[in-house]
């Protein structure tokens, strides 16, 4: 029994430090991070590069691994640190199970696309999933849209969805995105619908670009009819970031909404802020951004007074419950929030979107409109693929290191007229 299960450890450890082809353009993507990690691959022939007196390249055996479950560990700390399959040390802190024609797999009880990277971090072992871009969206697109959306809408998701993570590829970083809200949703293959497919076959490597770089891409579920500038939000000026009128998200779910926060909850948060003023007498909204969210509160207390302006503003606002920001206040005890929208409002709105789709427009006029003086770019793959650090020194694979993505600018994307909407439909409630 301990022999069989060594012998297995050893091939599955060998088939992970091997090295295979790359595919059209993979991103990395941290998907879990944990003491231990599961990994199961199911069947699926590979050629074994990391065994004792492996023969030459051009020679290789053939393997076919049962589908089964590993248990990944750490087991050291800091350079001493090496990740364990089943217990037993593999002698390295990395492991590599490159992607492979079709591959799936199991990464802490969900299934994936390409390859897996597993590498030990802080006594934890990170399991990095190694996916072709265009698999990668499939896993993303339905997470963060309704795949029941019109076309436009979803290519648009698409096209944003690639751009993000594009720009996001860096080679000195062991990981190029994650897999939550943080960055953006992926969640893979159980996630995949056939309508979001196709979107993300129409706009196949399309990107939003600027000055020849993909361009950042920020979206929110709804602008509350006004987007808000990326200046106004992070204290960045983007060119193509701005603040502007939004009669297309009009009749989203969150186009009008209230909220009720008890005082003791107000003044919790407010301390989060450094608000030392005793206890709060009011609140108010002492001056507006461009976009008609609060730039500025003032915050007074039996001991004084307190301004929270600029991001801290929204984020004081966002971190008493509301779902946006373009909001007014009202009383004290509760604090009465009104507002319109939902998310921070910079860049691409989603029930936006929806309305241009519904009112006819394609996905490059939605895209035209929320990152003004862009271009309709195309992404392509560098030569070289995944980074050396990617295989440990002792296996005897060669990798090229990984360049960044190349991208060619387009023309300029179209930008619908707001004034040719409908007035019934941009009001009409949109599900």
């Amino acid at each position: 029994m301990r022999s069989c299960l060594r012998s297995g450890v050893s091939l599955l450890a060998a088939l992970l430090l091997g090295a295979g082809g790359a595919s059209a353009l993979e991103v990395r993507v941290l998907v879990a991070s944990a003491p231990q990690l599961t990994v199961r691959v199911p069947p699926s022939p590979a050629s074994v590069t990391g065994l004792p007196g492996a023969v030459s390249a051009g020679a290789l055996p053939s393997v076919t691994l049962p589908t089964q479950a590993w248990t990944v560990g750490v087991t050291g700390t800091g350079a001493a640190a090496q990740l364990t399959l089943n217990g037993q040390a593999t002698g390295s802190g990395t492991l590599y199970l490159p992607p492979g024609a079709g591959r799936t797999v199991e990464i802490a009880g969900r299934t994936y696309r390409g390859g897996v990277h597993l590498r030990a971090e802080k006594g934890a072992v990170q399991g990095v999933n190694v996916v072709d871009i265009e698999d990668y969206l499939r896993g993303v697109v339905p997470a963060e849209m309704p795949a029941s959306w019109p076309a436009a809408a979803l290519q648009a998701q698409a096209v944003i969805a690639r751009t993000y993570v594009a720009a996001r590829v860096n080679p000195a970083a062991p990981y190029d995105t994650c897999a939550t809200q943080s960055c953006q949703v992926y969640a893979g293959t159980q996630a995949e619908k056939p309508a979001t497919d196709a979107a993300i076959a129409a706009t196949r490597a399309q990107v939003v670009a600027f000055g020849s770089k993909a361009a950042s891409t920020y979206f929110s579920s709804d602008s509350g009819g006004f987007t808000a500038s990326s200046a106004e939000v992070w204290g960045t000026e983007v060119p193509y970031l701005t603040a502007r009128p939004d009669p297309f998200s009009a009749g989203g779910p969150r186009a009008r909404w209230r909220l009720e926060v008890p005082l003791p909850q107000v003044q919790a948060v407010a301390a989060q802020y450094g608000v030392k003023v005793g206890t709060l007498s009011s609140v108010t909204v002492t001056r507006l951004s461009a976009s008609g969210r609060p730039a500025e509160i003032l915050l007074v207390g039996a001991s004084g007074a307190s301004r929270l302006g600029g991001a801290k503003a929204g984020g004081f606002i966002r971190s008493l419950g509301a779902s946006g920001t373009r909001v007014t206040l009202a009383g004290l005890n509760p604090l009465v929030i009104e507002g319109s929208g939902a998310g921070h409002g910079v860049g691409l709105s989603q029930y936006g979107a929806l309305g241009l789709a519904r009112a006819g427009y394609d996905h490059l006029h939605v895209l035209g409109f929320y990152y003004p003086g862009t271009v309709l770019g195309t992404l392509s793959a560098p030569a070289a693929q995944l980074p050396a650090s990617l295989v440990p020194a002792l296996s005897p694979a060669l990798s090229p290191a990984l360049a960044s993505p190349v991208l060619a600018s387009g023309p300029a994307l179209p930008v619908p007229d707001p004034l040719t909407v409908p007035l019934a439909r941009a009001g009409t409630r949109v599900e």
